[in-house]
C-alpha cells in the first residue's frame, strides 16, 4: 500500500511531525545532541532562501514537530534536507547506523488562526502532557520556547563535514572528535518568526499569550496529579531504547476549528488525487503532456512504451 498524495498550496501553514525508527529516543536531549539538532534546523532554514519560514518547534526524544509557513513544494526539499543531516549528525552522536526515521514526514496545512494557535499550544505541551516534566520551560531537549519568551534568534553551530572531508588525511580526522571539532563548527542563527495572527501584536503582548498558553498546559498536567519522570531520568535513558508502548493515532488530513473548512480541503484533496491519477496513467501510457496539478510529483516510473525496449 503506497503513502498518500501529498498536496501543497501556493503558500500556506503546516504543521510536521517526524518521528524515529520503532520510537527509538535517538533524539534523547543532551548539551551535544540540541547543538547538532540546533544548528542542523538553523542551517536548513537558511538554505530554504525565505521559501520556508519557522514559527514554532520542539524535539523530543523520539519524535520533533515543525509548524512552519512554507510556499509550493519547497517544504519537501527543506526536510528532505533535515531529516538527512539530523540522522547523520545526530546518528554519529549516538552510535546508530541504521535508519533514523520510522517513515516520511507528515505535513498538514493549519487552516485558521484558531487552529495555529492550537498547534503552537500542543507544541509548548511537549514534556508536560506526557508527564516527563512539571513544566514546559523544564523539558531538557531543544524546543522554540527560549525563543518565544527572549530574544527570537538564538546562535547555533552547524557542524561543516564537507570542509572537513577536504581536510581528509590530517591528523585528528578521525573518530566522533574529530567530525564535532570546534574547526568544523560554523556559527549560524536560527529565528523563530511570529505566528502571522500575532503580527499585529508587540513583543510584550505575544509573550503573554505565550505565557497564558503555557498556564492552561501546566494546570491541565497538575489537575491529572500523576507522578513526572524528572529532567534527570529523561537524560539518564538510552538512545537505542525502543519503547514498550507508542501512542499511534491516524494523521488528520489537516488542523481547523470549523467542520466546514475540513470538508473544504478534503473536497479539494479528492479532486487532487483524481486529476493526479488520471495525469499519472497517461504519463506511464507515454503520454508526456499529461498535466500534474500543480506542486506534486510525477510518479517514478518508466513509461510502458519504452519499458520494452529497456
Amino acid at each position: 500500500m503506497g503513502w498518500p498524495l501529498r498536496m501543497f498550496q501556493e503558500e500556506g501553514l503546516y504543521f510536521v511531525t517526524s518521528r524515529c525508527f520503532q520510537g527509538r529516543l535517538l533524539l534523547r536531549p543532551s548539551t551535544e545532541v540540541n547543538e547538532v539538532v540546533g544548528g542542523v534546523l538553523a542551517r536548513t532554514v537558511q538554505q530554504s532562501a525565505g521559501s520556508v519560514r519557522l514559527h514554532a518547534f520542539t524535539f523530543a526524544s523520539n519524535h520533533f514537530h515543525l509548524l512552519v509557513w512554507a510556499r509550493g513544494d519547497s517544504l519537501a526539499s527543506f526536510m528532505q534536507y533535515l531529516r538527512s543531516n539530523l540522522s547523520k549528525k545526530v546518528g554519529r552522536l549516538v552510535d546508530w547506523s541504521g535508519s533514523f526515521w520510522e517513515r516520511r514526514y507528515s505535513a498538514e496545512p493549519v487552516l485558521d488562526d484558531t487552529a495555529l494557535v492550537g498547534r503552537l499550544r500542543y507544541v509548548l505541551a511537549h514534556g508536560v502532557k506526557e508527564g516527563l516534566v512539571e513544566k514546559s520551560a523544564e523539558w531538557p531537549g531543544l524546543t522554540c520556547l527560549p525563543q518565544l519568551l527572549g530574544p527570537a534568534r538564538r546562535l547555533f553551530h552547524w557542524f561543516n563535514w564537507t570542509k572537513r572531508w577536504s581536510k581528509r588525511g590530517s591528523e585528528g580526522m578521525e573518530g566522533v572528535q574529530g567530525r564535532f571539532a570546534e574547526q568544523w563548527a560554523e556559527p549560524v542563527e536560527l529565528e523563530v518568526v511570529p505566528l502571522p495572527c500575532w503580527k499585529g501584536l508587540g513583543e510584550e503582548e505575544r509573550q503573554r499569550a505565550v505565557q497564558s498558553l503555557l498556564e492552561e498546559v501546566e494546570a491541565e498536567a497538575r489537575s491529572r496529579n500523576k507522578p513526572v519522570l524528572g529532567v534527570r531520568t529523561v537524560r539518564a535513558q538510552h538512545p537505542h531504547t525502543r519503547p514498550e508502548h507508542l501512542k499511534r493515532s491516524p494523521r488528520p488530513l489537516g488542523h481547523a476549528s470549523t467542520r466546514q473548512a475540513l470538508r473544504e480541503l478534503r473536497e479539494q484533496y479528492r479532486t487532487f488525487v483524481a486529476v493526479f491519477r488520471e495525469a499519472a496513467a497517461r504519463w506511464t501510457r507515454g503520454d508526456f503532456f499529461a498535466s500534474f496539478p500543480r506542486f506534486s510529483f510525477p510518479p517514478r516510473v518508466v513509461p510502458s512504451r519504452f519499458a520494452r525496449v529497456l
